[in-house]
């Protein structure tokens, strides 16, 4: 199966609403809800209990083996609970209940006296595990196995992902802007640790901002046209380097590595500072908040507090989601926490949403030709709806990303996306996954 992007589509981006407002911090909120699974892969395992005093940056949760991830207090607090508790992904969740206890004082974080050039990527790796990072982008996967690649596959290429190709969302273009020196540190950290000659920095052309920014940082950027799903790992490294990723595969089968913006920040921040993860720029828009923005969050903020934060709303939101329009997650509270990987939480009104019904497949070959992936959706889909799973099997169901971008183009307007994940999910159940 060719993996040649297909042109993709192009969304209303929406951008101005936030990405020219700076990041501004926000103070700790009174109760925070972490829940122990924030990444793929196991979930930590509780290391306090109801009734500890816990300081901002202790750790609270262990990994519970490799593919897992360290959990540390965002707050100066009492633990009051572990039990289940909301999760904007899964439903529910075993959490971490901290209620602050006021003070609002930052931990101090000192450079650590390293020279980067002397740390063995082994310290480097164990600096990023202790400090429970993971994929900021959305994927959340535990950043100390992606930069652990089998010894038989070496990186030659680091590519920094500064697409956002999603609509609304600007958090890293705000990371850019404001912290490009940051940026290109944990690049060079990064690079490092994985042993990558190469690092490319690579911006959508709809940034000219953060473009600016960064060449002056002293180092190699990427100016790439602005399409969606342009910042998906594998339509990423066909754009920059041309390479194909194999079906099933992934990109350390061609010598590349890929990490976020805000991850390759926050692996300086562990690195030099020996800061972990309990932080993170979030993206607020939609045409219902009153003051959309680019916070500095504690992970485990409850939304609602946000929504406060950013003066209330002005419309009354009809879908709240997490993440991007395209790829995002909608929710059916405002209990529920930031994670690691929230990048953006959008609050749009009925005006805001395309609300059409379904009609007819009319054979127009629009979701093929914006594949990224190369597959046929409406065979998908058809071969589903017939209950045909192994039809659906042979149509690659599962190298679908499940960007939305086929459901954007079509103009029946099929719930493509939403039958194809439907496909995958049949299919791991019937595999005992």
């Amino acid at each position: 199966m060719s993996k040649t992007f297909f042109g993709g589509v192009h969304p209303p981006t929406h951008k101005a609403m936030a990405d020219s407002k700076p990041i501004k911090s926000v103070t700790a909120p009174k109760k925070v809800i972490l829940p122990l699974s924030q990444h793929i892969g196991k979930p930590s395992q509780p290391i306090v209990k109801p009734g500890d005093h816990v300081d901002m940056g202790t750790k609270i949760a262990q990994a519970a083996g490799f593919i897992s991830a360290n959990l540390h207090s965002p707050v100066n607090g009492t633990v009051k609970a572990i039990e289940e508790a909301a999760h904007p992904i899964s439903g529910k969740c075993l959490s971490i209940i901290i209620e602050s206890d006021g003070t609002g004082a930052e931990r101090q974080y000192a450079p650590v006296p390293l020279d980067i050039d002397k740390l063995s990527p082994e310290a480097i790796i164990q600096a990023i595990s202790e400090a429970g990072i993971v994929g900021m982008g959305g994927a959340a996967f535990p950043t100390h196995v992606k930069l652990s690649p089998p010894e038989d596959k070496k990186i030659d290429t680091l590519i920094i992902n500064g697409s956002e190709c999603e609509p609304y969302l600007s958090c890293d273009q705000r990371l850019m802007i404001e912290k490009p020196q940051d940026v290109v540190r944990g690049a060079l950290i990064i690079s490092k640790a994985v042993g990558a000659a190469n690092c490319i920095i690579a911006i959508e052309d709809n940034k000219p901002d953060a473009i600016k920014v960064m060449r002056q940082a002293d180092t190699r950027i990427v100016v790439l046209p602005t399409k969606y799903p342009q910042g998906a790992e594998k339509q990423l490294i066909k754009t920059v380097l041309n390479k194909d990723v194999p079906s099933g595969g992934l990109p350390f089968e061609v010598g590349v590595l890929v990490q976020n913006v805000a991850t390759a920040v926050a692996v300086y921040e562990a690195v030099i500072f020996g800061k972990p993860l309990y932080e993170r720029v979030v993206t607020i828009a939609g045409d219902c908040v009153k003051e959309p923005g680019n916070l500095l969050v504690k992970i485990g903020t409850p939304v609602s507090d946000l929504v406060s934060y950013c003066g209330g709303f002005i419309n009354e939101p009809a879908k709240v989601i997490f993440g991007g329009p395209m790829m995002g997650i909608a929710q059916g509270n405002l209990d529920v926490p930031v994670l690691k990987g929230t990048s953006g939480i959008l609050f749009l009104s009925k005006k805001a949403l395309i609300s059409e019904k379904e009609g007819i497949c009319i054979r127009c070959g629009g979701c093929i030709r914006v594949c990224p992936m190369g597959l046929s959706p409406t065979n998908i889909y058809y071969a589903i709806t017939k209950d045909k799973i192994d039809l659906a099997n042979e149509y690659n169901a599962s190298d679908c990303i499940e960007c939305g971008a086929c459901s954007f183009e079509c103009p029946a307007k099929l719930d493509l996306t939403g039958m194809i994940k439907y496909a995958k999910l049949v299919n791991l159940r019937q595999n005992g996954k």
